[in-house]
């Protein structure tokens, strides 16, 4: 099975980070931004599965989290700009319920974590549970606002699906560069120091920032929206 399934995973993480890029840099609701997004979101969730089964046979906890928490932020992240129908009402409850087990999760393994030689479980820090935790919360609640105010319009409806696809594609990214190792097999050295491994994830906020600050009024989510439906 992991000699199968490997092979898949790394595939699929390099398509994923790829396509995440262009569909981060490309105009949003243009043509490439819409056909670059539906294939990110197959690669995530390709790369998602494969992760947490690989993790499962290894007793890799951090994989594990890692890959279903990407399907969680794909998802919900394109359940945003899809109509709303009831069935995509009963996916947003166990979204929910999932955030927030993740997040207790994520909480309970941090202050484990402060316990241990150098404040890690397998090499992932506490103060990392401690954030992904974080935003496992902050992301269940957002799921809760939606629940109960009915699908969100305009900027906000455009503000959820970009920064929940921007996060994943910073897990898929970070998990990708953080390891000098995995970076060598695809770059050449001037690409391998720390600085220029931390650049490309800093470069997925910026642009995050960057679009959250184009979409924050309603006629820029307007004029986004009018652009998705012609192109």
């Amino acid at each position: 099975m992991r000699e199968l399934l490997l092979p898949v995973h790394i595939v699929a993480g390099g398509l994923a980070v790829i396509l995440g890029a262009i569909a981060l840099v490309a105009s949003k609701g243009a043509f490439l931004h819409r056909k670059a997004g539906m294939l990110f979101v197959y690669a995530m969730l390709t790369m998602g599965a494969s992760a947490s089964i690989l993790a499962m046979g290894n007793g890799q906890t951090a994989n594990f989290i890692g890959g279903i928490m990407c399907a969680y932020f794909v998802i919900t992240a394109l359940t945003a700009v899809r109509p709303a129908t009831s069935s995509m009402r009963w996916l947003l409850v166990g979204a929910a319920a999932f955030a927030f087990g993740l997040a207790a999760y994520e909480f309970r393994w941090g202050v484990v974590a402060l316990g241990r030689p150098r404040m890690a479980i397998n090499g992932v820090p506490a103060a990392m549970m401690f954030f992904l935790g974080t935003v496992a919360l902050l992301a269940g609640s957002g799921d809760v606002r939606v629940l109960r105010s009915g699908p969100l319009r305009g900027a906000q409806r455009l503000r959820r699906h970009l920064w929940r696809m921007c996060f994943a594609l910073f897990i898929a990214a970070g998990s990708f560069f953080s390891i000098r190792a995995r970076v060598a097999r695809v770059l050449p050295e001037p690409f391998l120091s720390a600085p220029m491994r931390v650049l490309p994830v800093l470069l997925i906020f910026v642009a995050m920032f960057y679009w959250l600050w184009r979409v924050r009024g309603r006629a820029a989510a307007g004029r986004l929206h009018v652009r998705a439906s012609t192109a």
